[in-house]
């Protein structure tokens, strides 16, 4: 790790002082870890997702340091009817399993949690007592722990069932009796409520029986959540493999793609953390990988702002090849929608790819998808693809032309929040996404041959679309020399930072003063427009990358460091979340995207300039003397980037791509660097 310097410290005591900290840094590893103490109760909820299930767990510690939860099931391959957006197989299981067990029979009693930790499972390490017997009938609470228990819940990778692992451990000087009992519970669903008939879920204790423990010794056994098709059978499960793989997963695979180094461990942690949920949360379905937003709602279904514009163009970037697949599979079914009569493509792909939802309009989808797909294509660097993808872009592109008003800005019914806050006719969202597509599909058109003809053509749409921009949208809203969200807009609003991520910098003072402004600003990000109480994290995820982008290092990385201690290491944690109130804060997993992108896109300033080459532009704070990024896989290679401080106002930047040499940059602080893999 890089050496943090005394500034950074100092900032990081100051954060945790003034918005509150539950949750630790492990120094072993890259989890993060709860000694709990006096600070009880406490509760909260995490997702976990594998490619045939997703489970929600409930848990908490009580008041006396008892844990305590329940498990949320949802099968997204069982649909139930109406065979809608939300029609997945769910099922909610709180079985007590350790008060199930007998010890030197008698119960466990006054349990009381030392430690959790989260790291790819949730792992509770408690202590046990056992009833004592005494005169008379009364019982109380041995003097001292008998036994430590250390419970490990993940999801299967790829099969449709949740694990726990239970590990007993006797921590007393005489040898314990341990008595687990057989647990066989089934439950089926109303046959006339699923699409494939009765569905079952099957909850089991593995390795039952009698085990003598010795002092010192451990014993294991498991508890399987299973869910099954009519006629079918329950698998028999070995949990210690199914654990091995999601490990893997985990350590194996996410913890060695996209490295991020800085002198922030905290920002380095989150940003782990949420490469996991960004890549565990994608199912294998009839109609191909799609991945998940979750929330025990959105699965098994794609969506034009989460897999298409939100977490597609960061795939390529972690080299995850079931990611990949996912969005290249999500940008195949929205152009199965593509007509000649000026239809929208519907918002949303449902029921494995069976049915559309497409409830709210046209929530400028199109604009949504042709952002996405290009940033995509131009990073995953595979010609074929792009081919692929290129007919697709096209027509999103031509739609959103078709879709221009009056003063030259993009119509649509609403936007991605569908309503929930006014939008009007025209909002700014679509067409600085609209925009950023035009200039990528520039670009990217001439590395696939595309005429001179049609390239002049994106390149004048994209130069009149920022003037119209800058007339339709630019006003002052209050003090603060920003944009409106849409005509007839009188409130700040989060989005207003739309411009400053696709490279509008006309109005970036106004913009940047007005997002981080008491009217916007609040403990848990951005308020979603001012006067309010809702936030949701996307919009904040996108102004810190827009921040970031204006070169505002050092209040982007205030703001980050801010954020990200809030979300690992607070009260809900350790991902980004959807909203408040809405959705009581789920893990939606493209937020995790996001904020990966402000990574990428903001704090490195990477942008794609073809499909082996980009530009970069680091904008790294002045407390911080280096930072990198390690095995980013995009651009049809893998390349680590360092970025050094090496005098006032300068930069060396080093691109080291896998089998070739070093490519070095010296450039002054906010400068961009051309980067091109082939030379």
């Amino acid at each position: 790790m890089l050496k943090k310097s005394l500034l950074v410290i100092v900032a990081t005591l100051v954060a945790v002082t003034v918005y509150g900290q539950r949750w630790q840094l492990d120094s072993d590893s890259n989890a993060i870890v709860w000694e709990v103490g006096d600070n009880i109760p406490h509760d909260d909820h995490i997702e976990m997702t594998g490619e045939m299930m997703s489970f929600v767990m409930r848990w908490g510690v009580n008041e006396k340091g008892a844990f305590h939860g329940e498990r949320s099931l949802v099968f997204p391959l069982m649909r139930t009817i109406p065979n809608n957006t939300h029609a997945s197989l769910m099922y909610r299981v709180a079985t007590d399993i350790p008060s199930l067990l007998g010890v030197n029979g008698l119960v466990l009693q006054a349990e009381k949690v030392e430690k959790v930790k989260l790291d790819g499972a949730l792992i509770v390490e408690s202590l046990w007592h056992i009833g004592k017997k005494n005169v008379g009938s009364a019982r109380k609470a041995a003097p001292t722990p008998v036994l430590k228990m250390t419970r490990t819940i993940f999801p299967s990778r790829r099969m449709p069932m949740m694990c726990e692992r239970y590990v007993l451990r006797n921590i007393t000087e005489k040898p314990l009796a341990i008595s687990i009992p057989s647990l066989e519970q089934t439950a089926q669903t109303d046959p006339k409520k699923g699409v494939d008939g009765a569905y079952y879920i099957h909850t089991s204790i593995v390795n039952s029986g009698f085990y003598n423990v010795e002092p010192n010794g451990e014993i294991t056994f498991d508890v399987v959540c299973q869910a099954y098709y009519e006629g079918d059978r329950p698998v028999i499960v070995d949990v210690a493999a199914e654990l091995e793989a999601r490990m893997d997963f985990v350590h194996g695979t996410i913890d060695k793609c996209l490295i991020l180094d800085t002198p922030d461990d905290v920002i380095d942690r989150e940003f782990r953390f949420a490469k996991i949920r960004a890549a565990e949360s994608i199912i294998n379905t009839r109609g191909g990988y799609m991945h998940a937003p979750g929330g025990e709602s959105y699965y098994a279904a794609i969506w034009a702002n989460d897999q298409a514009e939100y977490v597609n163009p960061f795939f390529p970037f972690l080299g995850y090849d079931v990611g990949n697949k996912s969005a290249i599979n999500s940008f195949k079914h929205f152009a199965r929608f593509m007509n000649s009569e000026g239809k929208p493509i519907p918002s949303s792909i449902i029921a494995e790819g069976d049915d559309i939802w497409n409830g709210a309009g046209d929530r400028g989808d199109a604009a949504m998808i042709a952002h996405g797909a290009t940033r995509f294509a131009m990073a995953y660097g595979d010609m074929k693809t792009t081919k692929e993808l290129w007919p697709l872009i096209k027509w999103c592109l031509n739609y959103c032309h078709s879709k221009l008003n009056a003063d030259g800005v993009v119509a649509s019914d609403t936007d991605e929040l569908e309503g929930r806050f006014p939008d009007g006719d025209a909002n700014l969202c679509t067409s600085t996404l609209y925009y950023d597509a035009l200039v990528l599909a520039e670009k990217l058109g001439e590395e696939i041959g595309v005429s001179d003809a049609e390239l002049d053509t994106y390149l004048a749409r994209h130069r009149a679309l920022r003037v119209a921009i800058e007339k339709h949208f630019g006003a002052d809203m209050g003090q603060y020399h920003t944009y409106r969200y849409y005509e007839g807009n009188d409130v700040l609003r989060s989005w207003i930072c739309m411009p400053l991520v696709v490279g509008i910098m006309d109005r970036k003072e106004g913009t940047v003063a007005a997002l981080m402004s008491p009217e916007l600003m609040t403990e848990d990000g951005l308020l979603t427009a001012a006067g309010s109480t809702t936030f949701w994290d996307r919009s904040t995820l996108y102004a810190l990358r827009g921040i970031y982008n204006a070169g505002y290092a050092d209040k982007a990385t205030d703001f980050l460091a801010q954020y990200s201690r809030r979300r690992l290491l607070g009260d809900h944690v350790p991902y980004p979340i959807e909203a408040w109130p809405e959705g009581s804060q789920r893990h939606l997993s493209a937020e995790s995207g996001l904020y990966c992108r402000i990574i990428t896109e903001g704090l490195f300033g990477i942008c794609p300039d073809g499909m082996r080459s980009f530009t970069i532009t680091p904008h790294m704070p002045t407390a911080w003397p280096e930072m990198s990024l390690k095995q980013m896989r995009a651009f049809g290679n893998t390349i680590d980037i360092k970025v050094t401080r090496t005098g006032a106002g300068k930069l060396t930047i080093v691109v080291t791509p896998q089998g070739k040499a070093a490519k070095t940059y010296r450039i002054k602080e906010g400068a961009t660097a051309m980067v091109d893999l082939l030379n």
